[in-house]
């Protein structure tokens, strides 16, 4: 990568506030079947907050990525741009998008993974029967598909089309343009 690419800076950190502590790293890369992104990385060593995102660079037509998980795919690449919803409805668990949203690059046990500790989150933070008895079902069936037991889909939205499931096997389409305008995007509307 050429120093073009990279830039560091000395910030203050976000987080416990100490000027001219924290490492700000941003570095552009070029990501096959996903485009240009920038890579930020905020490391502080005082109080050890650490903070990543991937920003796409470049914006494409809103896709609906579909896949079916199994045990032959929980390898297969998964990209997910910081306005990307990703939902695993036989499950019932469902990411939208927020201001805080964050992109990553992962593989389908990744994705699992992430949804098995936001459910561990739930379970922690909700404290009714129902809550929990649902929380504990979703978190069951997380872990199955994590072991290669039974099947369930992957759907990935995004209006901005800056994520992607690398693989022959995802079904790719357009958005319809009704659910287009019900998806959340990560992105305040100052219109509003």
């Amino acid at each position: 990568m050429s120093e073009e690419n990279l830039a560091e800076m000395i910030i203050k950190c976000p987080a416990c506030g100490i000027e001219g502590v924290a490492k700000s790293i941003m570095k552009e890369l070029d990501i096959p079947h996903f485009g240009k992104v920038l890579e930020t990385t905020i490391l502080c060593p005082k109080c050890g907050f650490r903070h990543s995102d991937v920003i796409a660079l470049e914006q494409n037509d809103p896709a609906k990525y579909v896949l079916e998980i199994n045990k032959n795919n929980l390898s297969i690449r998964v990209v997910r741009s910081q306005s990307a919803t990703v939902e695993i409805p036989e499950i019932g668990v469902k990411v939208e998008p927020g201001p805080k949203s964050e992109g990553y690059v992962t593989n389908v046990e990744g994705v699992l993974t992430r949804f098995e500790d936001a459910v561990i989150k739930a379970l922690n933070l909700f404290e009714d029967a129902q809550s929990q008895e649902n929380a504990k079902i979703a978190l069951e069936k997380i872990r199955e598909l994590k072991k290669g037991n039974g099947t369930a889909t992957l759907i990935m939205l995004d209006p901005f089309g800056q994520s992607n499931i690398v693989s022959e096997k995802v079904e790719i389409s357009e958005i319809p343009e009704e659910e287009l305008k019900q998806l959340k995007t990560g992105f305040y509307d100052l219109n509003e």
